[in-house]
């Protein structure tokens, strides 16, 4: 039987559309479920925040829920190695951050990762300006006398940190180091737990992310002496730079940003980058962000590209920090 003309067109043109639609209808198919996303560290810290933060919006913009779960313990790399041995197929991805997938490579030999390898990253998010942060009835009014005090007392006075290979642990040594100091040293499950002792005065200092800080130094339950950063936060628009206040040595910008498996199919984490970056133009994540001291990443700063990029970069530029001030540990 023979069709007429405008039928078999009509037909073939059909035809040919299906594998344009299919391609559709896959993309569409993710996520059908709740996604898992690991924070490798206690709630309440820098990471978690971001996690919820972004989970909310990504959640909206998808269809499902991005359930966070937290997995904290040996400075981020408990829940980094789940990560990396999760299924790859979009329904687990990670909050990792420059502790986690650099300074980790230089602090731990027998990492059972490599941040540049095994996982796919899917786009920075925020970065965070790191806080030197003490208790409120810290005796020193000014980054100058904060100096001048450790310098003096440093063997009576304790640091926190959130674990080996946290950022705060990192920062932490890397400034005690350009101080010449070494006080002691103790340990958290997480920011959030170490902001709670420092609030409690069970701890004197730490080198804290600005956004676990940042409310409790406006209240006045902390005291800020510096941001790490060449310009002033407008979360902290009164506390001055490390340049300003004279410790330009210790400058830093921390960042976080999501990853998933090494093996993840592209048009998941496509799906993934596009929701992330729909969420960092959103004004309201923006605002949460900026409430906290966070800096958002500008377009050309974002993506999986762009992610990859500064991992390579940031393993490169710690190896020498880490090794010159001696904090690789086992």
């Amino acid at each position: 039987m023979r069709l007429p003309r405008r039928k078999f067109l009509h037909l073939a043109a059909g035809a040919a559309a299906l594998p344009s639609l299919s391609r559709v209808s896959r993309a569409r198919s993710y996520p059908t479920r709740p996604v898992t996303v690991i924070v490798p560290f206690a709630p309440g810290g820098g990471a978690d925040v971001t996690g919820r933060i972004v989970g909310e919006h990504v959640s909206r913009t998808l269809g499902q829920q991005f359930i966070i779960e937290n997995f904290p313990g040996a400075g981020g790399t408990t829940g980094s190695i789940r990560a990396m041995r999760a299924t790859p197929d979009g329904y687990t991805i990670q909050v990792g951050h420059i502790g986690t997938h650099a300074i980790s490579v230089w602090l731990y030999p027998h990492l059972a990762y490599k941040p540049d390898v095994d996982f796919a990253p899917i786009g920075l998010a925020v970065e965070n300006p790191i806080l030197i942060t003490a208790r409120k009835d810290f005796p020193a009014t000014n980054l100058k006398e904060f100096v001048s005090y450790v310098k003096t007392d440093a063997e009576n006075l304790n640091m926190g940190h959130a674990g080996v290979g946290s950022i705060m642990f990192s920062f932490g040594l890397l400034l005690n180091s350009v101080l010449g100091v070494k006080p002691t040293l103790v340990p958290f499950n997480g920011g959030g737990p170490a902001t709670t002792a420092l609030m409690g005065g069970q701890i004197d200092y730490t080198c804290s992310v600005i956004t676990d800080v940042s409310p409790h130094v406006r209240a006045g339950a902390l005291k800020g002496f510096a941001i790490a950063a060449n310009e002033r936060n407008a979360a902290l628009p009164d506390v001055p730079t490390t340049n300003e206040a004279g410790l330009p040595e210790f400058t830093s910008a921390p960042w976080i940003g999501l990853f998933a498996p090494k093996g993840t199919p592209q048009p998941i984490l496509d799906d993934l980058s596009d929701a992330l970056d729909k969420a960092l133009d959103d004004q309201e994540v923006r605002g949460r962000f900026f409430d906290l001291g966070g800096v958002v990443p500008d377009k050309s700063r974002r993506g999986q590209q762009a992610l990859a990029a500064l991992v390579h970069e940031e393993i490169a530029r710690w190896e020498p920090i880490i090794k010159g001030a001696d904090l690789k540990r086992s």
